[in-house]
């Protein structure tokens, strides 16, 4: 596990690498809920190297985090989007091009502003051979959906104050509309960041969350080979 430097563009953003024990497997990106590059994304990154994954999480607020609502949506908010696809896609780059990496494809995942990002890295890379949305929300505008040429699978709460369960369906059809081949769970009576690590709300749940994670490893691994 160890800090990096991901260019892009001739610049370079820091980044959070996590490499499985046996030193090399699928690669997958990690991108970030609108806290920032904090603890519990580094914790995701670990989680899947003990998974066999080689996980990348690059930091798009400049190596600043926050723990407070009104603060992380102004930074969520303050994001400037064609600068955001072009630095994950140079993370994306970077990992599929990683010596540790098989294949030459990567995954893409995240929570919430990182749920979005993730469809989203996929419609600029066409490196990302798999992406996964936990309640994903877009800071501004939406991605090109017909650009998302990879399945794409979601996990969303009934009970998430934030994204109702129509906006939700709402998502996965535009998807499908666009020639994507998109799959989205729903989990009963689970609110927003209900399996997100840290979770900072108070709506965890340990069943969701771990069905949840057991569906991205296993769709991860069936798409990246």
């Amino acid at each position: 596990m160890s800090e990096v430097q991901i260019p892009w563009n001739g610049s370079e953003i820091a980044g959070y690498l996590a490499v499985p024990e046996s030193g090399s497997g699928p690669g997958t990106i990690v991108l970030q809920e609108w806290w920032g590059l904090d603890d519990s994304v580094r914790a995701v990154c670990d989680n899947f190297a003990r998974e066999g994954f080689v996980a990348l999480a690059p930091d798009l607020y400049g190596k600043e985090t926050t723990n407070e609502p009104d603060e992380a949506q102004r930074k969520m908010m303050n994001l400037e989007m064609d600068k955001v696809a072009r630095q994950m896609s140079g993370t994306v780059d970077l990992l599929a091009g990683h010596e540790a990496v098989s294949g030459d494809k990567v995954g893409s995942m995240g929570y919430c502003l990182g749920g979005g990002l993730s469809i989203w890295a996929a419609s600029v890379n066409d490196k990302v051979g798999a992406a996964v949305s936990y309640y994903g929300v877009f800071p501004h505008g939406e991605p090109d959906y017909s650009a998302v040429k990879v399945p794409v699978q979601g996990h969303f709460g009934t009970a998430d104050d934030y994204i109702p369960v129509e906006q939700a369906k709402a998502l996965e059809q535009a998807l499908k509309d666009a020639g994507a081949d998109a799959e989205f769970f729903l989990y009963e009576g689970c609110g927003h960041a209900f399996a997100s690590e840290g979770n900072r709300i108070g709506t965890g749940n340990a069943e969701a969350k771990a069905l949840a994670w057991s569906r991205t490893v296993d769709f991860l691994r069936a798409n990246l080979g």
